[in-house]
């Protein structure tokens, strides 16, 4: 079993940054595959980054260049640091986990999801 809680949404104009946080509960000793997925409203919800417990990370094409995930493994923290932000970054974001063998941008390999933080970006 897991938990995870993220923080750190907000509004923000055109080009500017965020920081989300994801932080892992667990009472297991699982190593973790973590993500971001997002969801726009009236859109299906889509993967934005994926990170394997030894720091290899995937990113959607939307977002390479802008976006960076990161993982602090003693603080079981994830972060999603987000830069250049256009209007249509926005959307509420999720963080996901699970303990399966690949770590990718499927949404459906992910068992345990946080609750959202929404993300607003102004023109």
């Amino acid at each position: 079993q897991a938990h995870l809680e993220e923080s750190g949404g907000g509004s923000v104009q055109s080009g500017g940054a965020l920081r989300l946080s994801c932080v892992l509960s667990t009472s297991t000793s699982s190593n973790y595959c973590m993500a971001w997925f997002r969801q726009a409203p009236g859109k299906e919800r889509e993967g934005v980054a994926s990170i394997d417990f030894d720091g290899s990370s995937k990113y959607d094409d939307s977002v390479k260049g802008r976006f960076t995930i990161s993982l602090d493994n003693v603080k079981s923290t994830m972060y999603l640091q987000m830069r250049g932000l256009k209007p249509e970054d926005t959307a509420m974001y999720y963080c996901a986990a699970h303990s399966h063998w690949s770590c990718g941008l499927g949404e459906n390999d992910y068992d345990y999801w946080g609750q959202g933080t929404q993300v607003t970006v102004s023109s």
